[in-house]
This record gives structure tokens, sequence and C-alpha cells, in this order.
């Protein structure tokens, strides 16, 4: 059995599980299984892999992008340049961390462009957005990132009124939520 899974915590919004296993069951691939792993920590990582035969890879959701990064044998260097990790690859003992939001915010967000620079917000400051940041950088296009503490952002959610909202994507809210429910 070739095996797959999703680690994080809490996992009962996800619907990972069911969208691989009617994926696999579409291709004709009956002997794999997508399973979700709800752990208490991303130290956990390794007992997992060891006492979960046929484990090929893990996506990875919250609270654990940035936590299990240590953890690894290697990390993707595009991985490296977000700081989070939503992917791990299993080669023989070995754990590989990639970063796959990046192009799927990419793919998002280039026909919403169409050779404008606007200004965005990015809602959140976890794993996900720190991939919606680095695609933003990369394009040119200014945002601030909101958090719930000013610490992580450059303001925090009751600072950003429907003014602000509206002067930095008016009528593309829906690229960065896209993204960001992991």
């Amino acid at each position: 059995m070739i095996r797959y899974g999703l680690i994080g915590k809490p996992l009962s919004h996800s619907f990972s599980q069911r969208y691989f296993t009617e994926k696999f069951e579409r291709e004709g691939l009956h002997d794999h299984r997508y399973d979700l792993f709800e752990l208490d920590s991303a130290d956990e990582v390794r007992a997992l892999v060891r006492d979960t035969p046929g484990l090929r890879g893990l996506n990875v959701t919250i609270p654990f992008k940035q936590a299990v990064m240590p953890l690894l044998d290697a990390i993707d260097p595009l991985a490296a340049a977000v700081g989070a990790v939503n992917t791990i690859r299993i080669d023989g003992e070995k754990l590989i961390g990639h970063n796959t939001d990046v192009e799927g915010f990419r793919q998002t967000l280039i026909p919403l462009l169409q050779g404008k620079k606007p200004r965005a917000l990015v809602l959140g400051s976890g794993g996900a957005s720190r991939a919606v940041a680095f695609v933003l950088k990369e394009r040119g296009i200014k945002f601030r990132v909101v958090s719930r503490s000013r610490e992580r952002g450059d303001m925090t959610y009751d600072l950003a009124e429907p003014t602000v909202v509206d002067v930095c994507a008016p009528h593309q809210h829906h690229a960065a939520r896209h993204v960001s429910r992991g």
C-alpha cells in the first residue's frame, strides 16, 4: 500500500482525504491511500513516518508549516526562501520539504493581473500567507499583511477597515482566500 497524508491540528476542516481518495479511485490507483494524521506537535513527524509503512509523502497544514522545517533532512530552495513547508517528500529515510503554495498562488494571480499592478492585503501571517507575500514581492506588487498581532503583520484586523480593503483589492479578494484556506 502506497500511503500519503496530511499532518496538522486540527484537521476537521480538511477536505484532503476525500479529494485524494476520489482522485486515486478515478485514476485506478487502488493501492494508494490518503490519511489524516492529527499531531499534537511537529516533533511527532519522524515517529509517524517510522511507524507508518508505505508512507511516501505528507501535506502540511496549520500549525506545522514552519515548525516542521528544522526537523527535515533537506528543504527545497523555494520553501527555504518562503520560510514555510506545505509538502514533505519521503525518500527512504530522508524527509524533504517543499512549498507548492507559491506556484498555486502564482497560477491564481497571474490571470487576474492583466497588466495591472494593484495593491494587496494579505490576510494572515502563517505559512500560506508567506507564500502569497513571496509571490507578491516577486511581481513587484505592494502589499500589507493583516494579522492578529502587530508583531506578525503591518496591521491588525481591527485596523483593516472597508476603505483600506477596497483600496488594496477592490475586485480580487477571492485570490488570497483561495490559497490561505489550506
